[in-house]
């Protein structure tokens, strides 16, 4: 018989009996601000893939427009319901390395072929009675934990910080944009000298802003991220060369040969992984894997997902080179109530593993209903 040996027993290929889709509108608690403008709601498509009398779920990242990457919500349905999902519905596939191969004709598009890919990683460790983390080499029952705070005023920022330092997260990422970085930054540092701080430009400056962005050196970052344009590694490298603070990289990572081509060309001293961002998990520990040979540390970004994203992204932070605290922050925060139910809380800064096997997340179905837009189902 043929199959998969994992701890030594004899698994039978999985089988991909049918699929759902569904469009999820999520409104957030309060409005999130970044250089590229302003979200009040998340709009996602959502994922279940069902095999063996098993669901997996995933979430897609990509926003209702380009304006974060190219990617966009009704893009990534299209090409799920025309192409990905007819693919795989009625195959059966060993590992998720053998159903990553049956995507390899379609070109681009990582965030939707990630959400297909991430759903299968769910159910094939379900189907194994593991937890995401285990399969994917992780280990640990919570991981460090920082917040990332959206564009506001100064004085309302200040007190932010106190809030969320007060809870016990271990980093602070500003939003900022020409305009509204320097004062905003020297503000924050003048009140609180000794916390973990960082600052995400989201590709707001060029290589014309040099002088500008090498102010930021006096206040001890972290790293700065993403300051240059969301495509480009050369600009990013020729920056890293004028300022001392280390660049950390985001949308310019969408795939392991991106950063390899990053670390290669000192573009990124710091890596931000998005499992959504990269393709899947097996690109996103392709990229750990990347990182840990530079000894360039990495980090797990968020996308403001619900609790099915935040829970892969919780699992996939359990590798040992996410060395620093990540954006899976509380739910509660964006939410006032979640797709899920199991409540994905910080606990003095640090975010516990959903316990079970997969993502260890349950549909809170009567709730998901009413926030449901449409919803399609496939069957082999």
């Amino acid at each position: 018989m043929s199959g998969s040996a994992i701890n030594g027993a004899v698994r039978a290929p999985l089988k991909i009996d049918g699929a759902e889709l569904r469009l999820v509108r999520l409104p957030l608690v309060t409005p999130f601000s970044i250089a590229t403008g302003t979200m009040t709601e998340k709009l996602f498509p959502l994922l279940t893939l069902k095999a063996n009398g098993l669901e997996g779920y995933a979430e897609g990242v990509m926003d209702p427009l380009p304006d974060y990457l190219d990617e966009t919500v009704a893009g990534a349905t299209d090409l799920l319901r025309g192409a990905l999902l007819p693919s795989v519905i009625g195959k059966s596939f060993e590992n998720p390395h053998e159903l990553a191969r049956s995507l390899e004709p379609w070109r681009g598009n990582s965030m939707a072929r990630a959400t297909l890919e991430m759903a299968f990683w769910d159910i094939w460790a379900k189907s194994l009675d593991l937890p995401l983390k285990t399969v994917l080499g992780g280990h640990g029952d919570a991981v460090d934990v920082g917040v990332s705070l959206g564009l506001g005023p100064i004085d309302d920022t200040l007190q932010r910080v106190a809030d969320h330092l007060q809870q016990g997260y271990k980093r602070i990422k500003l939003k900022i944009k020409p305009g509204h970085d320097l004062r905003l930054v020297e503000a924050v540092r003048a009140a609180f000298p000794t916390a973990h701080l960082t600052v995400d430009a989201n590709s707001a400056y060029s290589l014309a802003d040099s002088a500008l962005l090498a102010r930021l050196d006096a206040f001890d970052l972290d790293y700065i991220e993403q300051p240059l344009a969301w495509n480009d590694l050369h600009d990013h490298a020729v920056l890293q060369q004028r300022i001392r603070t280390p660049i950390c990289l985001d949308e310019s990572i969408r795939s392991p040969e991106d950063a390899r081509k990053a670390l290669q060309s000192d573009a990124a001293r710091v890596i931000n992984i998005k499992v959504g961002r990269s393709g899947g998990h097996l690109n996103a520990i392709r990229i750990h894997d990347l990182s840990a040979a530079f000894s360039v540390p990495v980090w797990c970004g968020g996308m403001l997902e619900s609790g099915i994203g935040r829970a892969h992204n919780i699992h996939l932070s359990t590798l040992s080179n996410f060395s620093k605290p990540g954006d899976t922050s509380s739910s509660s925060r964006y939410f006032h109530r979640d797709i899920v139910v199991q409540k994905l809380e910080t606990v003095d800064g640090r975010m516990p593993v959903p316990a079970g096997p997969g993502i260890g997340v349950d549909l809170d179905r009567e709730f998901l209903q009413s926030v449901t837009i449409s919803h399609e189902s496939f069957r082999a």
